[in-house]
């Protein structure tokens, strides 16, 4: 079986002008040769298309491929990742992975939170700023936690995402850069411990592969899972396998969450405790980070003895048994 690998290169649009946060998304060489060597090492022939240009170029000259192993975050718009699975849809062309519908919801946080809140799976309370009007219209209990309502790899999260009253808000909203060009999701404050499950399979197929528990390393310090945190995870948290009670609740939480917004083959979800110790929908990952090394999914899966090929032979027999194909 012929498989294509669609994916957004972090040089490719460094070399373009972008920033160190702008890029935060997108792959490293490392990421896509551990991908590569992986699925040769599973019997499958591997060609690399790159991002959305490089694919749409290749369909016109015809290229063709059995099933595109998709990664690509793509660049601009809050649809940017349906972006290649739009265009393998208009093509045929099966792909790994969610579809452009779930990529679009999920990539929104706030519409996933209305899904995961109308299945009755608890999220923290919430609301949209899309403008500074909308600041005096938000009745939510402080403290609150506010970020960009559609972006990815802890950009636009920092320890001053984290604010203690009204005029603390009004500040940080009014000194807040346009570098994300977006709507501001503000939530109140989940302040108990933070886990990642790793999820793989599709529908009643969907199984957990493993979870882990991320404790701050600065005595005192609110874990803020930051862009800066994640590029400095070695010093600045650490990743821990929690006790099996909370384990299962946060499995069945993490499940629920999945199916209700109908991920396919392969993910995360990130919970964290509120303040009565119940387990919350924070946000889901459709296109979790797969560096063999640094990425919270295979980690998490290298801790719970599950291996980066295994991990990638899952979920690429999830996406086989979705369209019927075989090696």
């Amino acid at each position: 079986m012929k498989v294509g690998i669609t994916f957004d290169l972090k040089l490719t649009w460094l070399q373009q002008g972008l920033s160190h946060e702008q890029v935060a998304e997108f792959d490293s060489e490392e990421t896509i040769a551990g991908i590569e060597s992986a699925l040769n090492e599973l019997g499958f022939t591997t060609e690399r298309i790159g991002n959305i240009i490089e694919l749409t170029t290749a369909l016109a000259n015809n290229r063709r491929w059995d099933l595109v192993f998709n990664i690509s975050e793509g660049y601009f718009g809050t649809g940017r990742e349906a972006q290649v699975p739009t265009i393998l849809d208009a093509f045929q062309i099966p792909y790994v992975f969610s579809d452009p519908l779930v990529l679009s919801v999920t990539l929104h946080k706030a519409m996933a939170k209305h899904i995961i809140k109308n299945h009755g799976i608890p999220t923290a309370p919430f609301a949209v700023i899309k403008d500074k009007t909308d600041i005096e219209k938000i009745n939510l209990e402080y403290p609150i936690f506010i970020k960009p309502v559609s972006e990815g790899s802890g950009k636009g999260i920092s320890h001053k995402s984290l604010i203690y009253s009204y005029l603390e808000l009004v500040q940080y909203i009014n000194e807040m850069p346009d570098d994300f060009n977006n709507q501001i999701l503000v939530e109140e404050f989940l302040p108990g411990r933070e886990f990642t499950v790793g999820i793989v399979g599709t529908g009643k197929d969907a199984a957990t592969c493993g979870i882990m528990e991320i404790v701050s390393k600065k005595q005192g310090m609110e874990l803020i899972y930051s862009l800066h945190t994640k590029d400095n995870y070695l010093s600045e948290v650490s990743y821990l396998i929690p006790e099996q009670s909370i384990t299962q609740k946060c499995n069945e939480l993490a499940l629920a969450a999945w199916n209700a917004l109908e991920c396919r083959d392969g993910g995360r979800v990130d919970i964290r405790i509120d303040r009565h110790g119940v387990p919350n929908f924070i946000e889901i990952n459709p296109l979790a980070g797969l560096n063999p090394i640094h990425s919270d999914l295979p980690i998490l899966c290298r801790m719970n003895g599950i291996s980066y090929s295994c991990l990638i032979d899952m979920i690429m027999q999830s996406a086989l048994k979705r369209i019927n194909k075989t090696k």
